[in-house]
Parts: C-alpha cells; structure tokens; sequence
C-alpha cells in the first residue's frame, strides 16, 4: 500500500489579520493546504515564533461562509467588510484552549477554492478517498 504524502498538493501563504485579547489586529502568516486525497478538507497553518498551529475545516464551510453566515460550534466563518472598505472573510475559531477572530482577504481565499476545485470538482471528492489509508491511520493511532 502506498502511503499518502502530507505536504499539501495546493498550498497558498496569506496572511490573516487576528484580534488579539486586547482587541489589537495582529497579522499572522498562515499557509491554506489541500490535499486531494482529503478533498473535503482544508487546513490552515497558523505559524508563530512559539510554533505551528494546524486546523482542519470543511472546504464547503469556507466557500459558504463568502456569502452568507455558516457554521457551527469551533468554526464559523462569515462576510464582512474590513476598516479599509475591502471584502474579508471572517473566520471565528473556537476552543477549550481559547478563540481566535480572524479576517481574511476574500479574493485569496476565493482563488484558493477555485484551485481546489478545478483539482477536485464538487460531487467528485469521493472518487479521490484512500479509504485503505484512511483505515490504516485509525488502526496506527488507536495502538
């Protein structure tokens, strides 16, 4: 069996603005990941001095949340307008460990999305699951 490589088929380096506790905008280099072999899924690698912080989110939710409110729970992501009258993402992230409101701009995100979809077209994402790897990882991290 082959194993899936973990580096990203797509990647894309933006950066989000983040509110930090005292309510100051913080930029933060993030790095948008797609996998084929994930296709529902994309992560977004926030790097900091103190090291990289992954999280995984729905592709459909990032491209829902460009037009209207979407999501549940840890992540919501919706449309808004930044202080300088351009078009963002809003991505609310929400933990045990704390939350974090970030923006993005839409027009990067939306070019992400668009590349993760001419790779692998909506209706398509289950042709491109490794259910063999994906059984195999769950048994490895139950040991």
């Amino acid at each position: 069996m082959n194993q899936q490589p973990t580096t990203p088929v797509l990647s894309q380096d933006i950066t989000l603005a983040c509110v930090d506790p005292w309510g100051r905008n913080v930029d933060v280099p993030t790095t948008l990941g797609y996998r084929k072999h994930d296709p529902y899924a994309v992560t977004l690698t926030f790097h900091s001095s103190a090291g990289d912080v992954e999280w995984i989110v729905a592709r459909t939710l990032l491209l829902q949340g460009l037009a209207s409110p979407t999501g549940e729970g840890d992540v919501k992501v919706y449309p808004s307008i930044d202080d300088d009258a351009s078009v963002v993402a809003v991505l609310d992230f929400s933990s045990p460990d704390g939350r974090l409101v970030a923006q993005a701009n839409t027009h990067e995100l939306q070019a992400f999305l668009a590349r993760t979809f001419a790779a692998v077209p909506v209706g398509t994402e289950s042709e491109h699951l490794d259910l063999d790897a994906l059984i195999s990882d769950l048994l490895n991290d139950a040991v």
